[in-house]
């Protein structure tokens, strides 16, 4: 079995790059040791966290948000078994779409475990033992990444759960501890703190959602306590006992001083996510990782050792499943003599929570800490007409922009939507605009987008609502 390309993996990385190189005329095969296509993101992911999101936040909307619009109705039922039978259809129609897609583009797939034996040849070893030889002129990594462990908290998927365990529940907890008051972390705990569940974050920093906008982050710690989530910021879990009954954790100051302990009835551990590259036999054939585990590659997705590239989580850069499938259209192009190309300037970030948190481009940390003179636009929600008449006027829109020459170099949203709103900033900064052309583009009224145009407009103190 020969081929032009053979990807291992089949998440967005690697589906979208098994396509597109399809597209482009190469001969294409899919290694993948899951049964069913998607990775990570489609099977225990993005898509069936998506699932339970909006279901519970539909059962909150029934049991607490209808009343104020003059809509009676007698307090909700949780169906949890059918509510995730939802979140399970969902994830069977994303990933058999994956499996119609390979056969229509004529894609191979070979179910299995792939090691790489040498430039040009992977190894496929299926359930039963059996092993298979796939010989190919290109051969990209695209394995993606797993749950971080954290040491002295042993993962079980029933009283200790990791991110997969979390989407599996058969029960409300009556107390959920997150560790972790990331994306992951803040997503899974407000499902089940809809659901009923009393939940905790425990962070190890003093801030939640590292690597956002700081102010973006308060103002969502605030909403979030708000609905009634407690954090426990700049402490550390150093020692989880699971029994029968529920989970005792060890935790203490980060900073260092006395341990106490916290009672939980499931535990999360959410902490982040490493590179996955186990199996590959990357040491045997000499591909080079960086200090984090990550497949070293240089700006064309290639390794050191020539006809391996790498794409996806399990190399350097955001671990979002967007970031990763342009990656794989960049590469298959660029194996296909196109020019392949991702602006890492303009990839977007969002927090699916209620209300969701997006940004794109930098953060005023990130500005300061590099000398870059900057204007801000703010407009919040509050000031919005159809933010009133939905009833969703927390958060603010914050547009950041070059002093010298109003470039957008930023943007971040704290709102309803705020995953979908999101799009025209990074329309518009992967077009170089300015402030003043975000401005100066008509938005319809009445609607949320209008926040957005207002930001811009309030980046030289000319908003017109406020």
């Amino acid at each position: 079995m020969s081929y032009d390309l053979v990807v291992i993996g089949s998440g967005p990385a690697g589906y979208v790059c098994a396509i597109r190189a399809a597209q482009l005329g190469l001969k294409t095969a899919v290694v993948e040791k899951r049964k069913t296509f998607g990775g990570t993101c489609l099977n225990v992911g993005c898509i069936p966290s998506k699932a339970l999101l909006h279901a519970s936040e539909m059962f909150e909307e029934a049991g607490h948000g209808l009343a104020a619009l003059g809509v009676k109705v007698s307090a909700p039922e949780l169906d949890l078994p059918k509510m995730m039978g939802h979140k399970t259809d969902t994830v069977s129609a994303n990933v058999n779409g994956v499996a119609f897609l390979f056969k229509k583009n004529k894609i191979d797939s070979h179910i299995g475990a792939g090691r790489i034996t040498a430039p040009g040849k992977v190894e496929v070893t299926a359930e039963d033992g059996s092993k298979s030889t796939l010989e190919t002129k290109a051969i990209v990594i695209a394995t993606g990444s797993d749950v971080m462990p954290l040491k002295g908290v042993d993962i079980d998927e029933k009283r200790i759960v990791s991110s997969t365990g979390a989407l599996e529940l058969d029960k409300v907890p009556g107390r959920l501890v997150v560790i972790g008051a990331g994306v992951i972390g803040l997503e899974l705990g407000s499902v089940w703190r809809r659901l009923g569940a009393e939940v905790e974050v425990i962070e190890f920093l003093d801030r939640i959602l590292p690597g956002m906008d700081d102010e973006v982050a308060k103002q969502a710690q605030r909403l979030f306590q708000k609905q009634g989530v407690k954090f426990r910021l700049g402490a550390k879990v150093t020692g989880a006992k699971a029994t029968a009954k529920g989970v005792t954790l060890t935790v203490e100051p980060a900073a260092g001083g006395e341990a106490g302990q916290v009672q939980a009835d499931v535990v999360l551990v959410a902490i982040g996510r490493k590179p996955y590259t186990e199996g590959l036999g990357l040491q045997d054939v000499g591909v080079a990782v960086d200090e984090r585990g990550r497949v070293a590659i240089d700006d064309h997705y290639r390794t050191n050792v020539p006809g391996i590239y790498a794409v996806g989580d399990v190399v350097i850069g955001p671990m979002l499943a967007h970031k990763g499938e342009d990656e794989g259209i960049a590469i298959a192009e660029m194996l296909a003599g196109k020019a392949g190309h991702v602006n890492y300037d303009a990839i977007p970030a969002v927090v699916y929570t209620q209300p969701e948190i997006a940004s794109v481009g930098k953060t005023e940390d990130e500005l300061k800490k590099a000398g870059v003179e900057y204007n801000v636009g703010k407009f919040p929600f509050t000031a919005n007409g159809r933010a009133r008449a939905n009833l969703a006027t927390d958060g603010f829109v914050k547009v950041l922009a070059d002093k010298a020459t109003d470039r957008v170099l930023g943007v971040h949203i704290v709102g309803a939507n705020a995953g979908e709103m999101i799009h025209e900033a990074v329309v518009l900064m992967e077009f170089g605009g300015s402030a003043e052309d975000l401005a100066r583009s008509t938005h319809a009224h009445p609607t949320m987008s209008e926040a957005v145009r207002e930001a811009a407009l309030a980046v030289e103190k000319r908003a017109i609502h406020i």
